[in-house]
């Protein structure tokens, strides 16, 4: 199974969209809530280009973007074999 991290924030309606497509695909996955651990959002930002909305998602250590991005994954097909790696 693919090793999943997800960047998060409170109230983050994006993030909740996020984390059930990835509970829905049975996918396990480590949570950072950058507005709650000090240094997370300027380590997010790094891993993820500079970029600062929430979520970041890394499937493999691969950045593969926010809610939308994984969500377009999953309609292209592509996330199911991510997640089987």
């Amino acid at each position: 199974m693919a090793k999943v991290e997800i960047y998060t924030s409170p109230l983050c309606g994006y993030c909740s969209a996020a984390k059930r497509l990835l509970t829905k695909k049975g996918a396990k996955f480590e949570e950072t809530d950058i507005a709650r651990e000090r240094g997370k959002r300027d380590e997010m930002m790094k891993r993820a280009g500079g970029l600062t909305s929430v979520p970041q998602i890394f499937i493999n250590g691969q950045h593969v973007g926010g809610s939308d991005e994984l969500h377009e994954l999953d309609f292209d097909g592509a996330l199911d074999p991510m997640l089987a790696q």
